[in-house]
């Protein structure tokens, strides 16, 4: 079988949304899937076991290769007799190292571009980043792909991304290689493992009830299996031919659900969906900014000794507490991206997911009426969360 279809590569394949994408892929019976990423060897979970990737990896249908995108020969070796190349692989946007994320990012990024070029593949599609065109400072509300790279970046990550970026759409034409950029912003969904537990430990310590800024600040997410979606629907563009190619080609994209949401609606309807109690009490971002320049001072003297990576942090603060809300209108147009899972369908699914941190398994009490989760989802009981002690950490997840 694996030989009667053309190969293409995932890298960082056993990330959060790239697990998806290579599911898709196996689904839609396009491709043959080559999974690229650090690990040794592929240890799939039970349910990938028993599913489409078990049974793709038996038949020969997938294949899994173990990469450092450092590595060029590595990367020459996994990129052999493969016509499009999804390049997914990034550092943890949690550690705020300029180093790691330079040689990833950028110099992997620089890596890809040069093992497709020598291997005459077709078609490279970038994963980037919304957060290449914010700042820190300034909201970004409904805006399209004609906002340009800010002078500063809010973090590391975003700031290499950025670079790793503008080599790919550079690169565009060379070779016979064709390229573009997928920007999918704040993405969520099953098998999640920063979003929803984190959520669900702060609840649990007492800590959810806290909401930074006004709570006004909008959001664009992006629910897992779209930007999968949207993945397919560049590298098809990029295949055909004439003006559809001609105009998908050397371009960025930003990709969202197209439903734009107040971010602590979002929180919200996730905690009470799963049973706990939604954020109430408002604190100014000004506040707590001092603190997280606090704690990231720590961290840099106390890093190199062993200290946790810290998430609160001025970035995260900035991140918690502004607009970032995308137009994907050139996405649609361009790429004939059309969100396949809508918002309220995505969060019904997101939080079936998890019913081992319902609020059911800790002592409740149940709450009188119907929570506004359960008007938006058409679902469920929803409990009081319980005062628990536990440890407070923000989300990483949103970059």
């Amino acid at each position: 079988m694996a030989a009667d279809k053309a190969w293409c590569v995932v890298t960082g394949g056993r990330g959060f949304a790239a697990r998806h994408l290579v599911e898709m892929l196996i689904r839609l019976n396009t491709y043959c899937v080559r999974i690229a990423d650090l690990g040794p060897t592929i240890e799939p979970e039970p349910s990938e076991q028993l599913g489409l990737l078990g049974q793709a990896l038996h038949s020969g249908r997938a294949q899994y290769v173990s990469v450092d995108l450092r590595n060029k020969a590595q990367l020459l070796k996994a990129f052999e007799g493969v016509e499009s190349v999804f390049h997914m692989a990034a550092p943890n946007s949690s550690i705020n190292n300029y180093q790691l994320h330079y040689s990833v990012s950028v110099e992997g990024t620089k890596n890809v571009i040069e093992a497709c070029v020598e291997l005459k593949v077709k078609r490279l599609i970038y994963t980037s980043s919304p957060s290449v065109v914010f700042d820190g400072v300034n909201a970004v509300h409904n805006r399209n792909e004609s906002l340009p790279y800010p002078p500063k970046h809010n973090d590391h990550y975003s700031a290499t991304k950025a670079e790793g970026e503008a080599l790919v759409i550079k690169a565009n034409g060379t070779g016979g290689l064709l390229t573009c950029c997928i920007r999918p912003s704040s993405i969520f969904g099953p098998g999640d493992k920063l979003l929803v537990p984190s959520l669900v430990d702060a609840a649990r310590a007492g800590k959810s009830k806290f909401i930074i800024g006004d709570g006004n600040n909008v959001y664009d997410f992006t629910y897992v299996e779209n930007v999968a979606h949207g993945h397919i629907c560049a590298d098809r563009a990029l295949a055909s031919e004439g003006s559809v190619s001609e105009k998908a080609a050397g371009q960025a994209y930003f990709i969202t659900n197209m439903e734009p949401i107040k971010f602590w609606e979002f929180m919200s309807l996730i905690l009470e969906g799963l049973g706990y109690q939604r954020p109430r009490i408002k604190i100014p971002a000004f506040v707590v900014m001092p603190i997280a320049h606090l704690v990231e001072l720590i961290y840099r003297l106390l890093g190199p000794y062993g200290m946790k990576v810290p998430q609160l942090t001025p970035s995260r603060i900035r991140l918690l507490s502004c607009t970032r809300s995308y137009d994907s209108s050139k996405a649609k147009d361009r790429l004939g991206y059309v969100p396949v899972v809508t918002l309220q369908e995505g969060l019904r699914m997101t939080i079936e997911s998890y019913p081992h941190l319902r609020a059911e398994n800790q002592v409740t009490s149940k709450r009188e009426g119907p929570s506004k989760a359960s008007v938006y989802l058409g679902s469920g009981r929803v409990s009081r969360k319980t005062e628990a002690i536990g440890k407070f950490r923000f989300w990483s997840w949103y970059f």
